[in-house]
């Protein structure tokens, strides 16, 4: 199936069949129903502006505590700038031996191109980040001036860190030289030139965000009161705790 990408905002990467499926029915998020990461909307919405205006720009590591709004941030940005010509694809990490292919029939396209990797990481003897490696610094060709990647991950250095690999590193004249294990598995992660932390949630900004959801409620202690609740039995708090509670309890309060 071929993708008409000037009526098509997003795609997904079938390996099954090796081909593109248009999504039809995008998340609707904004980035004004994000609270709580103003700091790293900002960034991104920067990088991704300079991305669509041709000037030099990152790829995107969004890393850090499940549930903090890493992939509701990609999918708003999304949404903020399809209509400037910014289209996504998306791809399982499982499917990253597809990436070069995907990448070659999309870089002379007029469209601007973000390769979205959601909960991105690597296992022990995995070794899918080799494609991930020449699509963000390219081999013998340069990488696609129209493609950048944003991935969401839980590891900061998306490679299983272990003890032993800081067996290896050493002191020398007074600096340290990491040992070769360690150097693989920060060197993956340092290529996402920009990288956002997201970290878990105040009580405070926990609130706001229910007050976000439910603005028509006026008794806020008792709304506030069921969403502590509600957060303790979930095991903590966060934006997706907050849209649980809504989903749990609008109409109800």
């Amino acid at each position: 199936m071929s993708i008409d990408w000037k009526l098509t905002t997003a795609a997904v990467w079938r390996a099954h069949n090796r081909q593109l499926r248009a999504v039809r029915h995008l998340d609707p998020i904004r980035l004004d129903d994000l609270l709580g990461v103003d700091t790293q909307k900002a960034k991104l919405v920067r990088n991704t502006e300079r991305f669509l205006a041709g000037e030099p720009c990152n790829h995107v590591l969004l890393w850090g505590s499940r549930g903090t709004g890493k992939s509701s941030l990609v999918k708003a940005v999304l949404n903020e700038f399809a209509p400037r010509g910014l289209r996504l694809i998306e791809v399982d990490k499982d499917e990253l031996a597809s990436l070069p292919e995907i990448v070659d029939d999309i870089r002379e396209r007029a469209q601007r191109f973000l390769i979205y990797c959601d909960d991105l990481s690597f296992d022990e003897g995995e070794r899918g980040y080799k494609h991930l490696k020449t699509v963000l610094e390219g081999s013998i060709e340069l990488p696609p001036e129209n493609v950048r990647i944003y991935a969401t991950s839980n590891r900061r250095h998306l490679l299983p860190e272990y003890h032993r690999d800081n067996a290896a590193s050493r002191v020398v004249d007074g600096e340290l030289h990491l040992g070769d294990a360690v150097e693989e598995k920060i060197s993956l992660a340092d290529r996402f030139g920009l990288g956002l932390s997201f970290y878990p949630i105040s009580e405070q900004q926990y609130f706001e965000m229910i007050d976000h959801l439910f603005p028509a409620v006026t008794d806020r202690e008792q709304l506030h009161t069921l969403a502590r609740r509600f957060s303790m039995e979930k095991g903590g708090r966060s934006g997706r705790t907050a849209r649980q509670f809504w989903n749990q309890h609008s109409g109800d309060v």
